[in-house]
């Protein structure tokens, strides 16, 4: 089948790849003139590790990735909380699948996928969607660039605020539920104190600091922050007089990392957000990733999700024969469970970024203080590390 695929960021090229496999046509539109930077860091394990294995890319995720040596969480006059060495916090809980994950760059992580592929994928840059037309027997799609095109399938894979869903499924505010919460990151060269392979963090009542130091000699900066007013949208500008207004009077490094954010490489601002809908599919259209079911940055495990889902979707639509409804309803079946836990897990990690309060936050640092305690970390570690799905099995053609 010819399949349209908007958007090039990790479900997308993921099902690309898997569909090819399966001797699809897939073609990726993507709104970005290029692969899109920035961004933040992924902490990538699960059933997303064994879909990237599948792949071949993991080594060079490896290669690329961190694991780092300490997670310091600190005040904002210097006083140590706690320290972690998530090395062995991770290793200890994983049992039979130590050293099965890996935090990496999102760009990283993006690029392997889209390069798995080997350039055999249609892609085009710098359009999107601007029409879907499905009569029941073929999609008929107009670019944004003039053109319209037909397929017999379009999937969705463009993100937290996709026109692919806007165009078919209805209005964002049906489905998107706001976590009261905005996320920035950011990425800067040359920031000091460096601490090599150190995850430095700094939560206090209504915020949470967060800096990474990048092998390149950039430093990742991340922001989170409770906020349920209006956001700006496509205003870097805007945003990060925003952001500096909600932090004014915030000690520690927080003056030093704000006052770098105009020489960002790249930027990102954005609500904390979730993606609830009862279906993922309307005829031959489904959405996967973000667009489907966004768990949101706190969940931290979003792209490895929407790894999963293009990887499931892919398998389906094999064993259908091609019957994308019976696809698209067995894709929804096996995946929406594991989704909804993910998703009911993130809201009750917002206190845990930014506490509400200071009862919430002296909480959350005696339960980072309790997590020194090997069988507590053990316990609550291994339970996010195994995600509860045996994936299918490799869709080929």
């Amino acid at each position: 089948m010819r399949i349209l695929i908007v958007g090039a960021g990790i479900g997308g090229p993921t099902l690309a790849y898997w569909l090819l496999r399966s001797g699809h046509q897939p073609t990726l539109i993507e709104s970005a003139p290029r692969l899109r930077e920035g961004g933040y860091l992924v902490d990538f394990w699960g059933a997303g590790f064994d879909v990237a294995q599948r792949m071949g890319i993991v080594p060079e995720l490896m290669e690329k990735g961190y694991r780092p040596r300490e997670l310091r969480e600190v005040k904002a006059d210097g006083r140590v909380v706690v320290a972690l060495d998530p090395r062995q916090m991770i290793d200890d809980a994983a049992g039979g699948v130590a050293g099965r994950y890996v935090t990496v760059a999102r760009t990283d992580l993006a690029s392997a996928i889209y390069d798995a592929a080997q350039g055999q994928v249609e892609t085009i840059f710098g359009q999107t969607v601007n029409l879907i037309r499905d009569d029941g027997t073929r999609v008929q799609v107009e670019f944004t660039g003039g053109e319209t095109r037909e397929f017999d399938l379009v999937i969705g894979a463009d993100g937290l605020h996709s026109r692919v869903r806007r165009t078919v499924f209805g209005p964002d505010a049906d489905y998107q539920r706001d976590l009261g919460l905005v996320v920035a990151a950011f990425d800067v060269d040359g920031y000091e104190p460096r601490d090599e392979m150190v995850a430095v963090s700094d939560t206090e009542v209504g915020f949470q600091s967060l800096r990474f130091a990048r092998r390149d000699g950039a430093t990742m900066l991340i922001f989170t922050v409770r906020y349920d007013g209006e956001v700006p949208e496509e205003d870097p500008a805007a945003q990060q007089e925003l952001l500096r207004g909600l932090l004014a009077g915030a000690g520690g490094e927080v003056p030093a990392m704000l006052a770098r954010m105009p020489e960002a490489r790249t930027f990102y601002f954005d609500r904390a957000s979730q993606i609830r809908m009862p279906s993922w599919s309307h005829g031959r259209v489904a959405l996967i990733g973000d667009a489907a079911a966004c768990p949101s940055l706190l969940a931290g495990q979003g792209s490895a999700l929407a790894m999963v889902e293009a990887y499931e979707l892919a398998a389906e639509l094999r064993r259908s024969g091609g019957d994308h409804l019976a696809a698209f309803v067995g894709y929804h079946q096996r995946l929406a469970p594991l989704v909804l836990a993910k998703q009911n897990a993130a809201i009750g990690l917002g206190a845990a970024f930014a506490p509400r309060n200071r009862a919430q936050l002296l909480l959350r640092d005696t339960a980072m203080r309790m997590m020194t305690v090997r069988s507590i970390s053990r316990l609550i570690m291994r339970r996010s590390l195994r995600d509860p799905i045996q994936i299918s099995p490799v869709p080929t053609g």
